[in-house]
């Protein structure tokens, strides 16, 4: 039996070696450069109805800068992804990152909005029957639903969700 000088390696092994060195050094490359070519995510919002709940990333963000108005009422009427059947009655919750909070953020629907910016991570709409009728009008089958991040006119960023009305 043939020993070998301490740190050394069989002939042949060392190439072995150095290849799989080069493809983990390959593969750790690779991974940052996926990384680095990722946009930072959005902030969340996350509507509550009941039991179900629903999160988005922004249909509009501009990491804190101010979107135009008219374009951020383009953004609200834009598809929701997401879509949540809504009991009559039902409490309606909204949640939302901080970074949205410290701005503020107001809720809008079918791009109108309703409420003045709070400044809190959650907010909960009780006793509000969003799909009541109006003026003898029929009550609506769904509304698009926006939270809004904006500090007073400013506007920075719109999530969307459709709500569906479970009773029509």
């Amino acid at each position: 039996m043939t020993s070998l000088p301490r740190g050394s390696a069989a002939p042949g092994h060392g190439h072995v070696r150095r290849r799989r060195a080069v493809a983990a050094v390959g593969a750790v490359s690779a991974g940052l450069l996926v990384l680095a070519a990722c946009d930072k995510p959005t902030p969340m919002a996350t509507v509550t109805v009941g039991k179900t709940s629903k999160s988005a990333e922004a249909e509009c963000y501009s990491d804190g800068k101010a979107i135009a108005r008219a374009e951020a009422t383009k953004c609200t009427q834009a598809k929701a992804e997401d879509t949540l059947r809504v009991p009559q009655g039902e409490t309606l919750r909204i949640g939302v990152d901080p970074e949205i909070a410290d701005e503020g953020w107001s809720l809008w629907i079918n791009g109108q909005q309703v409420i003045s910016p709070l400044k809190k991570t959650y907010y909960a709409f009780q006793g509000v029957d969003l799909f009541a009728e109006q003026q003898g009008q029929q009550a609506p089958k769904e509304l698009n639903v926006s939270v809004v991040q904006q500090s007073g006119e400013d506007i920075q960023g719109v999530w969307n969700f459709k709500l569906e009305n479970d009773d029509a």
